[in-house]
């Protein structure tokens, strides 16, 4: 199963209304389904504020190739997750440490 991305859109600080609801409801009107879109105002004085569309979507092949060569890590963290369930099972006791 693929694994959805986070993918971003940014515009900027100069655009008139009309243009910026046009573009938009063309961004909601061509979102993956489940995109989970949110939108931000990013940015400062200095170096300007724009408008960032977060929103997830499928890999895309080339991601599928890349990720399979590179994506050992994902059972390296399923392995930290199981030993930090272990932990979190073990049974301890509340108060004072032992004094050696």
């Amino acid at each position: 199963m693929p694994r959805r991305v986070k993918d971003f859109i940014d515009i900027s600080e100069y655009t008139s209304l009309d243009d910026l609801i046009r573009y938009l409801e063309t961004i909601r009107d061509n979102l993956p389904p489940e995109h989970q879109a949110e939108l931000k105002i990013r940015g400062d004085e200095v170096f300007g504020r724009r408008l960032t569309i977060s929103y997830f979507r499928e890999q895309t092949p080339e991601e599928v190739e890349i990720e399979s060569k590179y994506g050992g890590a994902d059972d390296e963290g399923a392995n930290i997750e199981q030993l930090r369930r272990k932990l979190d099972e073990v049974p301890f006791k509340l108060g004072k440490a032992n004094n050696r």
